[in-house]
């Protein structure tokens, strides 16, 4: 795919050699640069939405619970039939 104009920059500069320590404080500084670039693009959910979401993954939560506990209460008396109570 193609390279970004500050990926580019950064590969020229690293190839010319130079002082390390400027070379450090412009690879940090590209680096940040990139940093807020990819924060521009997030797109932040309203407070409805976020409601939504949150209502989603609590009830999804709830019923991978419930699935589970029952598989566990189910085998539990499967494994208690076939051995044996423990007594």
């Amino acid at each position: 795919m193609g390279e970004s104009r500050d990926s580019r920059q950064a590969s020229k500069r690293a190839g010319k050699g130079g002082n390390p320590v400027s070379r450090l404080f412009g690879s940090l500084g590209l680096f940040i640069s990139q940093i807020l670039d990819e924060l521009r693009k997030v797109v932040r959910p309203t407070r409805s939405e976020l409601w939504n979401y949150t209502l989603v993954v609590i009830v999804f939560v709830s019923v991978m619970m419930a699935l589970v506990s029952g598989l566990d209460f189910g085998f539990s008396k499967l494994v208690g039939l076939v051995f044996g109570n423990g007594g």
